[in-house]
């Protein structure tokens, strides 16, 4: 029998701080070439949202994350991401456990958020903000509230920020303007439209942007991308889709301007 492990098991087995752990572990294993992940695949099916197969291989596993994006979910009271996680054995290809995708990709998506903020963000840095009050969203401001940061959240959706701020122990930021201004900023919105236009990071300020996952999606102008410092997961990941790929098309950046956090993280790349 094949164990699957539900969303509350996910939870309850991996607290955010722990997740910050694992997938500081990860970014270090992939940089040091003892994972392999394949670019993820997207199957469209717009304008509703899409599908997305990303596999990985490492440490005698064979993983595949089968998840969906579809943002207007909410609005029929469904998550916008669903999905299942398949964990099978390297040695033999045999299926080991089977996850709940969304929560895997909540603790993944605010621990990595958290883990670039506090590795590329000032050592003095105070305040830090979350906009957008999702799933993914509540998971990055739960992330700073367990490492002990005060964190605001902001959403279009007051009442949403307040729900999310008292689950949280954090704080609904008063405007969005209040929220931007934080020295640590994670931006997990549909990416439909642009949150940080051309002038709006000030110098040492850090921004997360995690809402631009997929084509089409952008949370910064490309304009701002140019003047600023950019790193990313990985570079195929990150290059062929959301923030990166308009800043790439217009000719603004190149590999050579784009470090990876895994790189920083081994001390083969230079961060903040």
């Amino acid at each position: 029998m094949i164990p699957f492990f539900g969303a509350e098991d996910v939870r309850a087995a991996v607290s955010p701080e722990r997740a910050l752990e694992a997938v500081r572990d990860a970014f270090i294993a992939y940089a040091r070439g003892e994972w392999t992940m394949p670019p993820k695949v997207y199957v469209p099916a717009y304008p509703a949202g899409d599908f997305r197969a990303m596999p990985a291989l490492g440490g005698g596993h064979a993983l595949l994350k089968w998840v969906t994006s579809f943002p207007g979910n909410p609005a029929q009271g469904l998550p916008t991401v669903t999905g299942l996680v398949l964990l099978s054995d390297a040695s033999n290809g045999m299926l080991k456990a089977v996850l709940d995708a969304g929560a895997v990709t909540a603790l993944r998506t605010g621990a990595a958020a958290v883990l670039a903020a506090e590795t590329l963000g000032r050592a003095e840095a105070d305040s830090a903000a979350v906009i957008g009050a999702g799933v993914n969203g509540e998971a990055a401001a739960k992330t700073f509230t367990a490492r002990g940061r005060r964190v605001l959240i902001w959403d279009v959706d007051q009442t949403r920020a307040e729900a999310v701020a008292a689950r949280v122990g954090g704080e609904p930021a008063s405007s969005r303007e209040e929220a931007l201004a934080a020295d640590l900023l994670v931006t997990v919105t549909p990416g439909r439209e642009i949150v940080l236009a051309e002038g709006s990071l000030r110098p040492g300020q850090h921004a997360s942007l995690m809402g631009a996952d997929g084509p089409g999606k952008a949370e910064i102008a490309v304009e701002e991308l140019a003047r600023v410092r950019v790193f990313c997961d990985d570079w195929e990941q990150a290059s062929h889709n959301g923030d990166l790929v308009h800043a790439v098309e217009a000719a603004v950046l190149t590999r050579e301007d784009v470090a990876q956090l895994g790189d920083v993280l081994i001390g083969t790349a230079e961060g903040r």
